[in-house]
């Protein structure tokens, strides 16, 4: 049988053809090997425990209100000038001192019927700080009219000492007489001006000189040399009806009429009967 002559033929077309590379793999990358495995001393170890503060780290609070102007609430420059004739005055930012007042008004543990927010809220006027940090106005209508609702109240209650009330009552000059009733002998009381004097602001706010609080009442008049023509009468009577108002919101209606009734207008009652006898005599 003939030699096979394609063999050789093959054998040489094979080593002359080039050959392909063949795909590396790449876990075996050159990048990959160079990589070198973290060290013992060089890892990081993660420490999962929450930071110990020290006795004199302390996270600080916000300041209430009251105490401070909001940041968000000042502006950056003064809309008016200061006259530097004109002494401005100071009020009462003493939390001791305010205490003393509610113990003064409220009696024993006073200064603990009210939240401190709420009793440095009723002392404060719009006029101080340009209300920024919150004013009494709604307290004090609140306050205004439960003095109205107990003295009209007490002066219903009154039957034997209603005629000293009634300074401008007049006889009627043929004699007739009205009709009289148990029921009604006090009703005019109410019509006449025994109801305006004690809910008067002037009335109220000698009340409120003798239990101190036109010392802690924070408010800023327009004439620091003269508070009485800046409205000083007005914003005593607020503040104490304002904090019969609060006292209505924190402690309830029966604490607030009893203090009403206690502390405010009976001082006036006794004074006032007994100026009413000495004018009628």
């Amino acid at each position: 049988m003939p030699p096979n002559s394609s063999t050789p033929l093959r054998a040489a077309f094979d080593v002359l053809r080039p050959v392909r590379p063949r795909p590396l793999c790449k876990c075996l990358n050159s990048q990959s090997l160079r990589h070198k495995a973290p060290s013992a001393s060089t890892s990081r170890h993660v420490s999962t425990a929450s930071p110990n503060l020290s006795e004199m780290e302390v996270d600080a609070q916000p300041s209430p209100r009251w105490a401070q102007t909001p940041p968000s609430m000042k502006a950056p420059v003064k809309s008016r000038l200061i006259n530097p004739d004109v002494t401005p005055l100071v009020c009462n930012s003493d939390p001791r001192r305010l205490d003393d007042m509610y113990i003064r008004f409220l009696g024993k543990g006073g200064d603990k019927l009210l939240s401190d927010e709420v009793k440095w809220l009723a002392v404060t006027a719009k006029s101080f700080d340009h209300g920024r940090r919150g004013f009494n106005d709604r307290l004090a209508f609140l306050g205004k009219r439960i003095l109205e609702l107990q003295c009209s109240l007490g002066l219903l209650s009154m039957t034997d000492d209603a005629k000293f009330y009634l300074k401008d009552a007049q006889h009627d000059p043929f004699g007739r007489e009205h009709f009289k009733h148990p029921a009604t002998n006090a009703v005019e009381v109410i019509s006449g001006g025994s109801r305006q004097h004690f809910t008067h602001y002037k009335y109220l706010a000698s009340v409120a000189k003798q239990y101190g609080i036109p010392e802690v009442v924070r408010w800023h008049p327009k004439k620091p040399d003269n508070l009485v023509a800046s409205g000083s009468e007005v914003i005593h009577a607020q503040a104490l009806a304002a904090i019969i108002g609060a006292l209505a919101l924190e402690q309830g209606s029966a604490v607030a009429n009893r203090i009403a009734k206690e502390k405010v207008l009976m001082l006036g009652s006794k004074r006032y009967i007994k100026e009413s006898k000495a004018e009628a005599a």
